[in-house]
């Protein structure tokens, strides 16, 4: 009965970072500049991807997309976080809050799933070079591409659902800096019990498979790096791998952290940064990491 009597809430409130104005100023100057540079970086990457004949690879075929998923990722929750910190008021609309949760959720997806792709992109160049031509071809990389796009948009989909058929009366507060999928089930007046197994079967059979591709991959390719003979070519071999895994640990690590963690276990501010790293500092972190310590892009630049 008191469920039926619920007054649906039409705003939700986000608590953001901290209410001191000196200290909003600082994180407002911080984060303009990491999204300048997440957009310049992004699109400047597309850009090179598209017009260097020497970067139509597989390699940079997945990184060009990928460039693009933190380009919408980013867009998606940046601009709303500034607009927060210069404005009393930071809230944002029911129908706003469900469009944030569908597009991060079906670009964060993607980024997981093409991850994996690019781990075994590189597996199969640096341990099965002979076959790799025949092995990533064209078709056979837009396939996957394409393929995690319709993950993204599975669970993009399946989350959003999950989330507007709960009630939410009590509270409109959201411990976080935007809509994020965990601050809402636990925001919730209805039964969660669906939503909380959606939410772990999407994190563990997509997230957490995606994490075993890269390992199971870079395990493989390390064991063939140190086989190597030449110095040189272990050089590079470790250089490009380097790239490809520091970002993949700082996205897999904060990521799976936030949404396979115990319900119990929930700390405001831990979990707000831990939401900074893969939301706003991973999407920045990835065209500079890619850029900076590949050759191939140096030289096409």
């Amino acid at each position: 009965m008191a469920e039926s009597n619920c007054t649906q809430v039409t705003e939700f409130s986000l608590m953001g970072f901290t209410e001191d104005p000196v200290t909003q100023v600082t994180l407002f100057l911080m984060f303009l500049l990491i999204y300048l540079v997440t957009i310049l970086g992004n699109l400047g990457m597309i850009a090179l991807i598209k017009t260097s004949p020497q970067l139509h690879s597989p390699m940079y075929y997945f990184l060009g997309n990928l460039a693009f998923v933190d380009l919408c990722s980013s867009t998606i929750i940046t601009p709303k976080m500034l607009v927060d910190f210069i404005s009393e008021k930071k809230g944002i609309t029911y129908a706003g809050c469900m469009a944030q949760v569908f597009i991060f959720d079906l670009f964060g997806m993607t980024e997981c799933v093409l991850l994996a792709m690019m781990a075994y992109d590189r597996y199969m160049a640096i341990c099965h070079p002979l076959v790799y031509p025949l092995v990533m071809s064209p078709k056979w990389c837009f396939q996957l591409v394409t393929g995690s796009y319709l993950m993204g948009l599975t669970n993009g989909m399946g989350q959003t659902i999950s989330v507007s058929n709960l009630s939410f009366c009590s509270s409109s507060v959201i411990d976080l800096f935007f809509c994020d999928i965990s601050p809402l089930i636990s925001l919730s007046t209805s039964d969660t019990t669906l939503s909380h197994v959606i939410l772990r079967t999407s994190a563990s059979l997509l997230g957490v498979s995606s994490s075993l591709v890269v390992l199971v991959s870079y395990v493989a390719i390390i064991s063939a790096i140190l086989s190597m003979r030449s110095a040189e070519g272990k050089r590079k071999a470790f250089s490009t791998c380097a790239s490809h895994l520091t970002t993949v640990s700082i996205f897999y690590g904060t990521s799976l952290f936030m949404y396979l963690k115990p319900s119990s276990d929930s700390s405001g501010e831990r979990d707000t940064w831990a939401a900074v790293f893969y939301t706003v500092v991973t999407p920045m972190l990835n065209p500079l990491i890619y850029s900076l310590r590949n050759k191939e892009v140096k030289e096409a630049l």
